[in-house]
């Protein structure tokens, strides 16, 4: 079973992407780096809860 996970970015806060995840346990939040529209640039987006 997939859990949806939103990524929220690290400068200005925006949640702007979602993410289908498998089940398995993690211990860190994951985080990518992705385009940020508000920031207008790539930034790191990390998981939220």
């Amino acid at each position: 079973m997939k859990k949806k996970i939103a990524l929220a970015c690290t400068e200005c806060g925006s949640r702007n992407y979602t993410k289908d995840v498998s089940d398995k346990i993690r211990t860190e939040r994951l985080e990518i780096k992705k385009y940020c529209r508000y920031c207008k640039k790539h930034t790191v987006h990390r998981e939220t809860k």
